[in-house]
């Protein structure tokens, strides 16, 4: 069967299909890294796109099981085609379309292990929403907010579960404010360069619901020419 999409091979038998409206970027792929997800965790991704924090999963050691949850049909279908043209899936996944405020029946509250989610980054400003596309709902904050998302990681997570997100530098305390109106304790964050001399572009956050307060910063993360993480075509930066 063939798919109108651009097929990217991640690694041997694993295919992300992209399309104009459903593609990823390298923050995608430092967030799968950043998560540090283990065999035998229940995850759910947020958003998922095209399915990409998923399917990036299934490279090494991959999840228990993944929900990849997306309110836009067209995205969950791609995610679908991914999977069926990939030959070494070792998750149970389920690609699921709902919207992250409501979740959806039989959602598996307060048993995850691991929700991931790359959010909109840009807050949302009067007028966005004239022209509402796949590219301005994975930009800007129209159908969800990052208050959203952490409300929805809130009664995913079982107690001592993480929530792994990146967003731009300037939203970074918005981000933690999010993450402990519901609960979640900021735990671990790492900014992203990409050389000692600019500013970040990119920070990446876990947050443990039912954490205890203490932050831990690591060491800058450069990511520049020849890097691994642009191995592929990617979505150009927001």
């Amino acid at each position: 069967m063939s798919y109108p999409y651009q097929n990217i091979p991640i690694d041997e038998g694993l295919v992300v299909c992209t399309s104009t409206s459903h593609r990823f970027g390298t923050d995608a792929v430092l967030l799968t890294a950043f998560s540090a997800y283990r065999r035998k965790d229940r995850v759910c991704d947020l958003g998922t796109g095209c399915g990409i924090i998923p399917m990036l999963m299934q490279r090494k050691e991959p999840p228990a099981e993944i929900y990849g949850v997306d309110i836009q049909p067209d995205a969950i279908e791609q995610m679908r085609a991914g999977i069926a043209q990939s030959t070494r899936i070792g998750s149970v996944l389920y690609p699921v379309c709902a919207d992250l405020k409501t979740l959806w029946p039989g959602a598996p509250l307060g048993q995850l292990d691991l929700v991931t989610c790359n959010p909109p980054y840009k807050a949302h400003r009067a007028g966005l929403e004239s022209q509402l596309t796949a590219q301005k709902i994975a930009r800007h904050e129209v159908l969800c907010t990052i208050y959203d998302v952490c409300h929805a990681a809130k009664q995913l997570l079982r107690f001592g579960g993480r929530l792994c997100v990146c967003n731009r530098p300037e939203r970074l305390a918005d981000v933690i404010d999010a993450m402990r109106q519901n609960g979640i304790e900021p735990k671990r964050l790492q900014f992203v360069a990409k050389s000692p001399a600019v500013p970040p572009w990119l920070f990446l956050l876990e947050g443990r619901y039912g954490g205890k307060p203490f932050l831990k910063v690591l060491p800058l993360r450069l990511v520049g020419e020849g890097s691994a993480v642009t191995t592929w075509q990617t979505e150009e930066e927001i």
